[in-house]
């Protein structure tokens, strides 16, 4: 009798019926939760709520449907094995049967590799610098080449608000490495796609819409952190849905994303979105009618268990990832590297505590204000030496009450922290020595 092979037609028959069930579970759990959001508001304060239970479970489910998908569809062919297959050939046909559906289900999940930890000199500095702040904050600083880490508050989920941009930024470029969407493929942007906030590309939208092209989508939206670029992006890559896939894919671990910008500033705000409130000015005008209270228990119940959250560790993971060219194709890789590097935003966070010979690509987060307070400050990317050397930085204040002044000055002291470690490379200060002292003969 010839080697058994695993059916394909039955694990693909397998793996199809429940990536249905779990994507299902996934649209119904977020319908059932924004419904309950409308229907009864009250329920969204909650601390301990319902529906952001059930999603997190779907979402759970979401991310292992494959291996779950490939164990039963494994199990499936080593039982019509044992009922067609002499005694004798069973163990090899079990094995087969068990490693088969593992490489055919995952062929497309990345493995993320292990970290080390970091210097010992960092680690002590990034703690004393977290510990003079005196409010909650995550860092996290990771060597791209050699895949140390060091952090402080490094595993703990903070909000990131615009910083989400770059998932959904990575998860269209996945898109467009799969052939599904094109950078240059047109979209047109209608008064329904009108976001909250910072949304400078919606001022195009006349009464024909505004005609724009993805790539444009994307600068507006990593470059100007415009909100009405990103949601537009976020609804080509699948919405919240499609970005978890890639996540998952990528296996960005620590990272989430809830809703796009306009649901999620409304959820943080206590509202919910709805058409009405896209005009310009509808927004602020609602949230300004809120009773006190209810702003309170909605911004506590965010900072407490943030919609969005994304630890420091799995920032810098990503971005590490994504420098090496482990996430996207090498042109995808360049494309949102080179438009990282053009950031607007957040000019004296990160970026002002570098030397001018170092260079920045980087993205930012900036959270409501509430009760005198800023959440979600942050400025996360990838910073390079002269010689190359790059490290992936993630700096993100939960909440903070400290004036703009301080809040720089504490992320540049981070930058220069980093532009001391590299200095601080006894190795590679000999290498440089050796170097001028060639050039100089």
């Amino acid at each position: 009798m010839g080697e058994f092979r695993p059916r394909p037609l039955a694990l693909r028959a397998v793996s199809s019926v429940f990536w249905t069930l779990a994507d299902a579970g996934w649209a119904t759990c977020v319908a059932v939760s924004n419904a309950r959001r409308g229907l009864v508001p009250f329920m969204t304060h909650l601390p301990e709520r319902l529906g952001d239970g059930a999603v997190a479970g779907a979402v759970g489910l979401f991310r292992h449907r494959w291996k779950i998908a490939g164990a039963v569809g494994a199990t499936a062919a080593a039982v019509t094995a044992f009922h067609f297959v002499p005694e004798k050939e069973r163990p090899h046909v079990v094995a087969t049967a068990m490693a088969a559906p593992s490489a055919h289900l995952d062929m497309d999940v990345r493995i993320a590799k292990p970290l080390t930890p970091g210097p010992a000199a960092l680690q002590r500095k990034l703690e004393a610098l977290a510990a003079a702040y005196g409010e909650p904050v995550g860092v996290a600083v990771a060597d791209v080449s050699e895949g140390w880490v060091t952090s402080v508050s490094g595993d703990k989920p903070f909000p990131q608000q615009s910083v989400s941009k770059l998932w959904v930024a990575i998860s269209v470029l996945d898109s467009v490495d799969r052939g599904h969407l094109g950078l240059d493929q047109e979209v047109v942007l209608g008064p329904d796609d009108r976001s909250v906030f910072n949304q400078p590309i919606s001022y195009q939208i006349g009464e024909t819409g505004y005609r724009t092209t993805v790539r444009n989508l994307m600068h507006h939206a990593l470059i100007q952190s415009d909100n009405a670029a990103n949601d537009k992006l976020m609804s080509l890559a699948g919405g919240a849905p499609g970005v978890l896939d890639v996540i998952r894919r990528k296996s960005l671990d620590g990272v989430k994303l809830a809703e796009d910008e306009k649901h999620l500033q409304a959820h943080i705000a206590g509202l919910t979105w709805t058409k009405d409130l896209s005009p310009y000015g509808a927004f602020d005008a609602a949230r300004a009618r809120l009773p006190h209270d209810v702003r309170e228990a909605a911004m506590d119940a965010y900072i407490a268990n943030p919609y969005d959250g994304a630890s420091p560790v799995g920032i810098v993971s990503g971005l590490a990832a994504l420098k090496r060219g482990e996430l996207l194709s090498k042109a995808s890789t360049e494309t949102i590297l080179d438009i990282m590097a053009k950031c607007k935003t957040g000019p004296r966070r990160l970026k002002g505590g570098l030397p001018g010979d170092w260079q920045i690509a980087h993205k930012t987060g900036t959270g409501q204000d509430f009760k005198g307070a800023s959440i979600g400050i942050n400025d996360v990317g990838l910073l390079t030496a002269p010689d190359g050397k790059t490290y992936a930085v993630a700096v993100m204040l939960q909440r903070t009450h400290k004036p703009t002044p301080q809040r720089l000055e504490f992320m540049q002291a981070v930058t220069r922290a980093v532009v001391e470690t590299w200095q601080g490379d006894e190795v590679r200060i000999a290498r440089a020595k050796a170097g001028e002292t060639n050039a100089a003969d």
